[in-house]
């Protein structure tokens, strides 16, 4: 793994438990952010892996 993947893994788990604490408090807003960061950390692990193929073909 590099550490594009680990990043946006761990973007990907922040967001989930953020927008799991705005539904408990019931904060519309934090839910938002939360599923944002999610998208942000998906994003962030594909870039990762297309890295990941670029290097392996080298």
């Amino acid at each position: 793994m590099n550490d594009d993947q680990i990043k946006g893994k761990a973007k990907d788990i922040g967001g989930k438990i953020q927008e799991k604490v705005g539904e408990a408090v019931g904060n519309r807003q934090t839910q938002r952010e939360g599923q944002s960061k999610q998208v942000e950390g998906k994003v962030q692990e594909k870039a990762g892996d297309v890295k990941d193929i670029f290097k392996g073909n080298n």
